[in-house]
């Protein structure tokens, strides 16, 4: 069963969708403050359909356009995520990025159990997919 072009995918399925190795994407996380896929319990990354376009805007800045790490970081600094990956797309990640959950209710109440505390990742994590779904579907 194929997955739904909006669900997130995990570092196998983005490296496979961009054309890059699983440790390449991870070196362009510490190399590229815009490369930020949602990272679970444990580390585990999931990237969304915004991580995959930028992914794939850095692949062919670095592989095919011929720009070195320095000079995509420069790009970014002066131009912006638009000229990376198009209008569209950069509108999604801007919009992504502007959200500012509230302070996790963890960080208030440290008395909390630990299923309590696993069960208000989940709600904060959800709250934040809803946020941004929310967002597409005004724009």
């Amino acid at each position: 069963m194929a997955k739904s072009a909006d669900a997130f995918r995990t570092i196998s399925e983005a490296a496979e969708e961009v054309g890059a190795p699983q440790h390449v994407l991870r070196f362009w996380e510490t190399k590229f403050s815009f490369v930020t896929p949602v990272k679970r319990a444990g580390g585990r990354r999931f990237y969304r359909p915004q991580d995959i376009a930028v992914l794939k805007a850095v692949r062919r800045l670095l592989h095919e356009d011929g720009l070195t790490i320095r000079g995509v970081q420069r790009l970014h600094k002066e131009q912006g995520l638009k000229t990376l990956v198009g209008a569209d797309m950069a509108g999604l990640i801007e919009a992504r990025d502007a959200e500012s959950p509230a302070e996790p209710l963890i960080s208030r109440t440290p008395a909390l159990s630990g299923v309590t505390k696993r069960l208000n990742v989940v709600l904060m994590d959800l709250e934040q997919a809803k946020a941004r779904l929310d967002a597409v579907l005004r724009s």
